[in-house]
């Protein structure tokens, strides 16, 4: 059977760095950063008091109050990028068979707020436990996935998944094979994360896990630097409508570039460590490429997973040289996480739109930050310092790699 082809017609964005995808990729080639002191909770006891936090949404733009009401933050920033990935895309859904139309949204940690302020006010009085009776479906992790699904009234594939930071990068890879067998004309794929809150600061905290330069918010989150101390928090949601190729050609649609092929695999090393040598990355970048039938020498750029902690970076760095060894010279490699700070299990689908965005413009947006380079990374790496660059872009991979031992790796190609 003749697999069949996806591209990219819709996307949608809602991050620390703007509500839309054209604020966001504006301030990412502008080299902006999100970071700013956190607003949602007092940070007195807490060891890290910024976040690259969501700025200006107003849910009730888009949703009655008695909706919102129902919905966790991360459900809310989920359904908000939809809605702009589906009118970008110029889909007429009356149009559609929406039995094909699918919707795969990854999560890393689903509605943690709900569940944070659910269980202290139970805390407060065990004797009498009482809990809203949208506790469950504000918090479970496959309810953005369903509340999508229900708004528009599409009854295809529906569900969600959780592979840690690689999560919509899975999604993704996904919504691609689903495509490729024909079971699905078109798929909503990406992730959405609000995990900005008490107990997952603290958690990330205790770890060690977490930048505690709080004198100096907007540079902490610092990839390859020798400074790094590591990730700074962030939230939002990224969606990509992943489509059939002929099923957008006959809709006359805009094509933004192709999603060619994907990668994964697992390190299966340790619970919060990636290999000292990268060796799922390099399993993930190399099954990435044979899917997309592609060499090494044909790839222009890489969205690093780069979350700005001391070993990941060193080891992605050490993968990449590996795989692209013989041609470092014509690779640009750069980490957003500089400016949107790490979106967890939303990472994937942000970074897949800049991806798409450096395919479609030309542009390669740039690490900030970045002021001593590690001696561990090698200086022949391109890691686009400081500004961004203007370079055709031809083939961009977006790494992504996550607790317990998770690595994705999607590829965007130009359409032709």
């Amino acid at each position: 059977m003749k697999m069949k082809r996806a591209v990219i017609t819709g996307l949608g964005a809602i991050t620390p760095l703007g509500n839309n995808v054209n604020d966001f990729w504006q301030s990412l080639i502008n080299g902006k950063s999100g970071a700013t002191p956190i607003t949602r909770f007092d940070t007195t006891n807490h060891k890290t008091k910024f976040a690259c936090e969501v700025k200006g949404f107003d849910p009730s733009a888009m949703f009655e109050k008695s909706e919102v009401r129902k919905m966790d933050l991360y459900t809310l920033y989920a359904l908000a990028a939809a809605d702009e990935g589906i009118k970008d895309s110029g889909l007429d859904l009356d149009a559609c068979d929406r039995n094909k139309i699918g919707v795969i949204l990854a999560t890393g940690i689903g509605g943690m707020q709900t569940f944070e302020d659910e269980i202290l006010k139970f805390g407060e009085n065990t004797q009498q436990p009482r809990f809203s009776p949208f506790f469950i479906t504000k918090m479970i992790s496959n309810i953005a996935t369903g509340q999508i699904s229900i708004r528009y009234g599409l009854h295809g594939v529906s569900y969600s998944l959780t592979s840690a930071c690689a999560s919509s990068n899975n999604a993704i890879a996904n919504a691609l094979d689903l495509i490729r067998l024909g079971r699905a004309n078109v798929v909503i794929a990406g992730g959405s994360e609000a995990s900005i809150t008490q107990a997952c600061v603290g958690g990330f905290n205790s770890m060690k896990a977490m930048s505690t330069l709080n004198e100096s918010p907007e540079t902490a989150s610092r990839p390859f630097d020798k400074s790094r101390d590591g990730f700074v928090a962030g939230e939002g949601a990224g969606i990509l409508v992943i489509e059939e190729l002929e099923h957008a050609l006959k809709r006359g649609a805009r094509i933004y570039c192709e999603l060619a092929g994907y990668g994964a695999a697992s390190d299966a090393y340790h619970v919060a460590a990636t290999h000292p040598e990268g060796l799922g990355a390099v399993l993930a970048m190399e099954g990435a490429l044979e899917d997309a039938n592609l060499k090494p020498e044909d790839v222009n750029y890489i969205n690093a997973h780069a979350t700005s902690t001391p070993v990941g970076d060193i080891s992605e760095c050490l993968a990449i040289e590996k795989v692209f060894r013989n041609s470092l010279d014509k690779l640009h490699i750069s980490a957003t996480k500089s400016m949107t700070g790490h979106l967890l299990g939303a990472a994937g689908a942000i970074e897949a739109i800049a991806c798409v965005k450096a395919v479609e413009q030309g542009v390669i947006p740039p690490t900030i930050n970045l002021g001593e380079l590690d001696s561990q990374i090698n200086p022949e790496l391109n890691l686009t310092p400081h500004k961004a660059h203007k370079k055709e872009v031809t083939v961009a991979l977006s790494n992504t790699f996550g607790f317990g031992g998770h690595t994705s790796t999607s590829v965007f190609r130009k359409y032709n």
